[in-house]
């Protein structure tokens, strides 16, 4: 092809590109904020609860329609979440899809977060914090070492510990999403930690779309500078839903929601 040709196919892939972000764009409005009191959790519909202390992981396997509740107890901690599919672990998280195909790397009530094959892990239902980090990922040796002169117990490490005990390795853990995490770019493309949005009592309730292995690890997120000292409990809730109504405000997001939810169902159907 010459190069006249190239610059118009360049071209004209460009202008699709734009087309599909602009209608990518055109999400059905998202839902404010859950409030504090906003979605209690009766004790009936409670399967399992758990606090994992500052520096520690814990694993919970939820099926599909049930709920796994993330609370930021005194306002001071992030947790960092990788998930597999509980009959092939093979399939997993991938935050480089959730942030593609939704157009945006903030994740907030009403969003959803994808596999490495295109499917729905995890739905977000409630949120009353609206500040998570899908694009820095958690804290490593190195990045403690750097921050505070010494190793401390970190989330590289909680995640290679949860994954061993189900048999899988250094190679099956991907990128993380870490919750309760304000970090956005400033004008010069560089993160920026807002501790300011943190509270006590945040919480978000993540729908399982799938039959899922859940890792969750409370450490120091690698851009808080208040930790690890300052660090304190998470409490995870598995607890049992309703089914979604049709007009479930994740499931009717958008076109591509639309989509990656029919793909899901399908292993269901």
């Amino acid at each position: 092809m010459s190069a006249q040709g190239n610059a118009q196919r360049a071209a004209a892939n460009r202008r699709r590109y734009e087309e599909l972000r602009a209608a990518g764009q055109e999400l059905k409005q998202l839902p404010a904020p859950t409030a504090m009191d906003g979605a209690p959790i009766t004790k009936d519909a409670i399967v399992q609860t758990e606090q994992v202390p500052p520096g520690w992981h814990a694993t919970v396997r939820l099926s599909r329609g049930e709920a796994l509740r993330i609370c930021d107890d005194l306002g001071r901690s992030s947790a960092s979440l990788l998930a597999w599919r509980n009959e092939d672990p093979c399939e997993r998280i991938n935050c480089a899809d959730t942030v593609k195909v939704q157009w945006s790397a903030a994740l907030s009530k009403g969003r959803m977060i994808l596999s490495d094959m295109g499917r729905v892990l995890l739905s977000m239902i409630e949120d009353t914090s609206g500040a998570h980090d899908l694009l820095v990922g958690g804290s490593t040796a190195d990045s403690t070492l750097k921050a505070y002169g010494e190793v401390t117990r970190n989330t590289q490490a909680n995640f290679i510990s949860a994954a061993a005990k189900i048999g899988l390795g250094v190679r099956d853990i991907p990128p993380c999403v870490t919750f309760f995490a304000p970090v956005t770019t400033d004008a010069t493309g560089r993160f920026v930690w807002h501790g300011e949005r943190k509270r006590a009592c945040d919480f978000v309730d993540l729908r399982a779309e799938m039959n899922l292995i859940v890792a969750v690890s409370n450490c120091a997120h690698p851009l808080d500078p208040a930790r690890p000292a300052a660090t304190t409990p998470i409490t995870l809730i598995r607890h049992r839903l309703p089914p979604p109504a049709a007009d479930d405000v994740c499931r009717t997001a958008s076109p591509e929601a639309l989509r990656a939810y029919a793909f899901t169902d399908q292993l269901f159907a």
